[in-house]
């Protein structure tokens, strides 16, 4: 590659990290100096890893940014360590944080649930406000709390080191699509909060042997000449050949969440020509669908841990099968693992949390109670729970998803 060619590379890159029109000002100047900092890194190298440094703390500026503006023009309610209540007014952050510490505050009332919050005005407690507030989600998002926070101590108070040009691009990306959902906007391809995703009228097919599966769009089906009989499912799904395809969709179970992101059934068991009358006659529509922070249910029955359930799955399944057990409601970006999640609970593995947000796994647990409850909770965490009944019906596929034995107690 060409000096001249690098240049166009980088500069071409770096473009492509764009923050929303109502991004706080000094946020977007902070970010947009690194962004002419990391295009000047083909001219010195160093300049990568003062780019990466600079993003850790540019997070945190764009907490505060945000922080000052969720209260612009209100008095935050405040309780000192004493539990005496305090108003501070909001003018910038700056000044807020001063009244803080002068009262020595340690809790701040959260403007949505109005909830008392453990608050100390530093990065980790800026990133807990935001999450408490419902500004950042996402389970497996929640992982990088503590890496934000230990790599902000590495840049303050670290040695030397050097990064290269792709850590440096991928600290930037991350941050743009931070900084980008802390003011409501999704980012399209993103890696930590990306825009809905389109699903498509997928068909999925297997022959009566379960030895050949087949998968594609549903339209495409009046063009296919099967030579051995095969069974037929419509679904919903996240599908398309050299984008973004749910790599579990051949996982699929009507009652499960058994993929990587939400597939709904939509018609089957049946014979292809079956399939072909039945979309004629019903042209189903593909819609987007988000899969951060999924409320699921996991039945715990005969000590043996089941597969999740989406709420409204969960709501038509019939009383035999959800009488005796034990419900849990859990929140997760991918159904799988909340199973993952339950079978270290039930186990003996100690350092997953059985309430709460787990540390140890990107699940938090909602609830556990009997059906009646696991419900109500499901529906008080937002979730659907308008009963819905499909069939029982999966791919050959799903055999592989190792189902616990009975635990032995």
């Amino acid at each position: 590659m060409t000096p001249e060619d690098a240049v166009d590379y980088h500069q071409q890159l770096i473009a492509r990290f764009r923050l929303a029109d109502d991004v706080a000002e000094s946020t977007r100047n902070k970010f947009g100096q690194l962004g002419i900092a990391y295009a000047h890194g083909v001219l010195c190298y160093e300049l990568f890893t003062l780019v990466e440094d600079a993003a850790q703390l540019t997070l945190e500026q764009a907490l505060r940014d945000r922080f000052a503006a969720q209260y612009h023009g209100q008095a935050i309610e405040v309780r000192d360590r004493r539990k005496h209540e305090h108003q501070i007014a909001m003018t910038s952050f700056n000044d807020f944080f001063y009244s803080f510490r002068e009262i020595r505050g340690a809790e701040i009332r959260l403007a949505a649930s109005r909830e008392w919050v453990t608050f100390n005005g530093t990065l980790a407690g800026l990133l807990t406000w935001a999450r408490r507030e419902g500004l950042l989600g996402g389970q497996r998002n929640r992982s990088l709390d503590r890496v934000w926070r230990d790599l902000r101590n590495m840049v303050a108070h670290g040695a030397y080191h050097l990064v290269s040009p792709v850590e440096a691009a991928r600290s930037l990306s991350d941050l743009s699509e931070v900084i980008n959902r802390l003011w409501g906007h999704p980012t399209p391809g993103g890696r930590l909060y990306p825009a809905p995703l389109s699903r498509s009228i997928v068909a999925i097919g297997w022959s009566d042997s379960g030895d050949k599966i087949t998968l594609g769009y549903a339209d495409d089906l009046v063009e296919i000449s099967d030579e051995e009989n095969f069974t037929y499912v419509l679904v919903r799904a996240v599908f398309c050949p050299g984008g973004a395809t749910d790599p579990n969709l051949l996982n699929f179970d009507a009652r499960s969440a058994t993929t990587t992101f939400p597939t709904q059934y939509i018609w089957g068991p049946g014979s292809r020509d079956e399939a072909v009358v039945w979309l004629d006659g019903h042209h189903p529509q593909p819609d987007e669908c988000d899969y951060l922070d999924q409320v699921v249910l996991v039945r715990i029955h005969g000590g043996q841990v089941g597969l999740p359930m989406y709420p409204r799955i969960a709501a038509g399944l019939p009383p035999k099968e959800h009488r005796d057990s034990t419900w849990y409601v859990l929140r997760v970006d991918r159904g799988l693992d909340a199973l993952a999640h339950l079978r270290a609970v039930v186990g003996t593995a100690a350092e997953h949390a059985a309430e709460g947000e787990c540390r140890a796994c990107p699940v938090e647990t909602l609830a556990r109670g009997d059906f009646t409850a696991a419900l109500k909770a499901a529906s008080n965490a937002g979730a659907d729970t308008t009963p819905l009944r499909v069939p029982d019906v999966r791919t050959p596929f799903t055999r592989f998803i190792p189902l616990p034995a009975p635990l032995q107690r």
